[in-house]
């Protein structure tokens, strides 16, 4: 099929396609052809064809738009791939320092957990108007974040009085996870979303 081409080939093959068909087989035919071969390429010279010209352009140019578009999806599914590989090879202080960047850049003031002895669930405190997140960094690929930890998660929100919660994993949570945060000041940050998060981050971007 013409869409699993190159864009670029589909373009081209409109084109000539086009060319062919609107010009082409009637001038072959009334150059080479006998009397009524003659006759019938002056009228296709004359655009009896050019409906089938333009529908195989249109055709040939959608493809090559189809192709187009699921090469730039392949890409960016590489691409975050690859981010969440180099993210999963990381040693955790250095997972962590990165996560703590990017909250900064989002203008959050950030405390370790571990330095005002707090609870070991947590590992970083936000504040932000006035507002405080807990958050806890899991950099598992391999294993989903289950219903267990971020129910962990909201009690200690309950505990220290907290407004929110935010997770951060590398790999995925279960439905059970993701059903029970809905109508909680929890968010489950994973996948594309924590590419897309600590890429703003203009130091450790480039190991990814």
């Amino acid at each position: 099929m013409i869409s699993g081409l190159p864009w670029q080939a589909g373009i081209m093959l409109g084109v000539t396609g086009y060319i062919a068909v609107r010009y082409g087989l009637g001038w072959c035919m009334s150059t080479f052809g006998g009397p009524e071969s003659q006759a019938l390429g002056s009228a296709l010279t004359d655009g009896a064809y050019a409906p089938i010209a333009w529908l195989l352009l249109g055709a040939c140019w959608v493809a090559a738009l189809v192709s187009f578009l699921d090469n730039r999806r392949r890409k960016h599914l590489l691409g975050a791939q690859n981010g969440l590989t180099a993210l999963s090879a990381m040693d955790w202080r250095e997972f962590e320092m990165l996560i703590r960047r990017a909250f900064r850049l989002q203008g959050y003031s950030v405390r370790e957990a571990g330095l005002v002895d707090t609870d070991s669930g947590v590992d970083l405190i936000l504040c932000k108007d006035g507002q405080t997140t807990l958050v806890q960094c899991r950099q598992w690929r391999t294993r989903l974040v289950d219903v267990k930890l971020v129910r962990e998660m909201y009690g200690l929100q309950v505990h220290h009085h907290a407004d929110a919660v935010k997770i951060i994993a590398i790999g995925n949570y279960t439905d059970d996870a993701q059903r029970f945060v809905n109508g909680k000041p929890i968010e489950l940050i994973c996948g594309s979303a924590l590419l897309a998060m600590v890429r703003e981050n203009p130091q450790p971007a480039s190991i990814l």
